[in-house]
């Protein structure tokens, strides 16, 4: 289970916030496509799940883990329990397509 609730994502760069308080509840075995335009905030999103990014605002919930509190040594067990494929996805052309997502 992912759950979004009321987070927005400022970088100091920008003049508008890249999520302005979103609220997401994705369930167990539901397949979400992100789509959008350039800059809108798709792969901060997926950041925010992975927690390479922190929220400004708001909370982030991944298999019920409040990510705010997970500690930064559980990280990594955290990205291994998530299917996440990013735009520029670089295949490995010597692997399957199992392969390259698993990876």
């Amino acid at each position: 289970m992912i759950r979004l609730e009321n987070v927005s994502k400022s970088f100091p760069t920008s003049a508008r916030p890249a999520l302005d308080q979103v609220n997401v509840d994705i369930e167990k075995g539901e397949f979400t496509f992100l789509v959008g335009s350039s800059g809108s905030g798709k792969s901060t999103f997926l950041r925010l799940l992975l927690k390479e990014e922190v929220p400004t605002s708001g909370k982030v919930y991944v298999a019920g883990k409040d990510l705010s509190r997970l500690s930064r040594w559980k990280v990594p067990a955290l990205r291994r329990s998530i299917g996440c494929v990013f735009q520029d996805f670089r295949l490995l052309p010597n692997k399957t397509v199992f392969q390259n997502v698993a990876f």
